[in-house]
């Protein structure tokens, strides 16, 4: 049904899309995004990167969804040196509930084991129930929660 396939550079027009799809949904979310046109990723970067990886499935040849995976360092206190990051994560409006997202996290995961990594983050907004229930179906727990306070002048 869904294919799983690693992104391309010809993929960028559809994966900017997915980005800015991305942007809107979190908007509510985060009152520090500037108003104006933002870019979260440099895509390209991510596809042609050695540390890193962007995943898409597609639907009858269409993509319909993506996610990344980078490595990072860790905190030299971790007993782990490097983890997975995962981002980018974007299910459009019509195929999402089918498992599509679980998909993608699958094979980000298995690459990260591919390379002896086996601690695997990501962010989630608080008050992202959606987002949340799907990570939690994938596996992930809450792990810890950033506090912010906003001191206008």
């Amino acid at each position: 049904m869904y294919k799983i396939r690693k992104a391309v550079a010809a993929d960028i027009e559809i994966l900017l899309q997915f980005e800015q799809g991305i942007i809107i949904a979190e908007r509510p979310y985060d009152p520090t995004l500037k108003e104006e046109h933002i870019n979260y990723y440099d895509l390209l970067e991510l596809i042609e990167k050695k540390t890193s990886e962007v995943y898409v499935a597609t639907y009858n040849e269409k993509i319909v969804a993506s996610g990344y995976v980078k490595i990072l360092q860790a905190k030299p206190y971790l007993d782990h040196k490097e983890y997975g990051y995962l981002g980018f994560m974007f299910v459009d409006e019509e195929h999402r509930g089918k498992g599509v997202n679980k998909q993608i996290v699958e094979v980000l995961t298995e690459w990260c084991k591919q390379r002896k990594i086996y601690e695997i983050k990501l962010d989630v907004y608080d008050g992202n129930e959606p987002a949340i229930r799907a990570y939690e179906k994938a596996g992930f727990k809450k792990y810890i929660t950033t506090m912010r306070i906003r001191l206008d002048t």
